[in-house]
């Protein structure tokens, strides 16, 4: 199950990034540039097959992918006559449409795979089912028994648990009135909490079953976009402490430091966190599922946040550009001047030849201890 895990996470990331240049070529053409190739990996071609004026294919290494977008600097040749095409010469909007495509999609994936967990995949939680009643308890004098089911308290249906059932710790000892279904008929109960010290909460004893619940559209729509936004902000947070985790990540890699499961990550460490959870013992088939899920989209949602960093070669380095160049024609706007030439990225070469040898150098430390000191989230 474990392997299947692996397997399904190369998958899923294979596709992400298919779907990430998918924006970038969709939006391109939209706007009339002219896009020669779109291949999924790098390296040695593997298979490719030209429709039209684009090549489609993949290459041997699995690692990415690519579109290619002709005319992304002034200096970049183009097709006599298709000059016009080229993506520098389009409008600085249009570029930042292009460019932010991208990362839009893996935001789009994050967003429907949290959906799915919501509506289709259900999630666990504790529901209204009685499980267990505590021993001499409150609930076992009354009268409720392991089965029955909370239909209201106080009058109020409950519709989950977790926060309907606040009303008792929050009743400060005063009589409730429960509503419960038991062998398909309903009873009532009338019960006064009392307080227990060590919980720090008034309670009546009773020991709730775990179950799975789904969501309807509506709702689903509403927890899916709020969960999304959870994790846009963790991943931000992650992406300005990623600095300051690099020597922790050196320690865990080189001097035998455990690994913290909150640190660094890379592909290979999702891969077998995925696999892990795959292939838990400790969870259930839907627990299993919701949880690749999510990685999944977590996943997603980090790397669309990622890829908008404003440094080359990143696609947000290039729309940061677009912006420099929107500025600079601002301002010879404002002094009566010509529009100036767009930015040559050419000429930031040496900065973005420093940031790739940094983020290649990243990665390989990530491969290495994913390898010799891996994460375990004991799933």
């Amino acid at each position: 199950m474990e392997i299947l895990g692996i397997i399904a996470f190369v998958l899923a990331l294979l596709t992400s990034v298919m779907l990430h240049e998918l924006g970038h070529f969709l939006t391109a053409r939209k706007f009339g540039m002219r896009v020669s190739e779109f291949f999924v990996g790098f390296g040695r071609r593997v298979w490719s097959i030209t429709r039209g004026e684009t090549e489609y294919g993949i290459k041997a290494i699995p690692a990415g992918g690519y579109c290619r977008i002709e005319g992304m600097t002034p200096t970049d040749e183009m097709p006599e006559g298709e000059e016009h095409r080229a993506f520098f010469r389009a409008s600085s909007l249009r570029k930042l449409i292009v460019l932010g495509a991208g990362s839009f999609a893996h935001f789009v994936i994050g967003f429907l795979l949290i959906f799915a967990i919501f509506f289709a995949v259900g999630y666990t939680t504790l529901t209204p089912k009685i499980a267990q009643i505590a021993p001499n308890s409150v609930a076992e004098s009354v009268g409720f028994a392991p089965g029955d089911e909370v239909l209201s308290i106080n009058g109020k249906r409950v519709s989950n648990w977790a926060i309907d059932s606040k009303a008792i710790a929050q009743s400060k000892g005063a009589v409730l009135n429960f509503v419960l279904l038991r062998d398909g008929q309903e009873i009532t109960i009338k019960a006064a909490p009392i307080y227990n010290a060590e919980a720090k909460r008034y309670m009546i004893g009773l020991i709730t079953a775990y179950g799975t619940e789904r969501d309807g559209f509506t709702k689903s729509l509403t927890q899916s976009t709020k969960a999304t936004g959870t994790l846009v902000k963790e991943s931000a947070k992650s992406l300005i402490l990623l600095p300051s985790k690099v020597p922790q990540l050196f320690r865990e890699t080189f001097m035998n430091e455990a690994r913290d499961p909150s640190g660094l990550v890379g592909v290979v460490g999702a891969a077998r966190v995925s696999g892990q959870a795959v292939g838990s013992d400790k969870l259930n088939n839907n627990e299993r599922l919701a949880t690749f899920i999510f990685l999944i989209a977590g996943l997603n949602i980090f790397v669309g946040l990622f890829n908008l960093l404003p440094i080359l070669p990143l696609d947000g380095g290039h729309m940061a550009v677009a912006i420099a160049d929107e500025i600079r024609a601002l301002f010879a706007r404002l002094r009566r001047k010509p529009r100036p030439a767009p930015i040559n990225v050419n000429v930031l070469t040496p900065v973005t030849g420093v940031v790739v040898i940094l983020l290649i150098t990243l990665t390989v430390i990530l491969v290495i201890a994913d390898i010799i000191n891996p994460v375990s989230l004991n799933l």
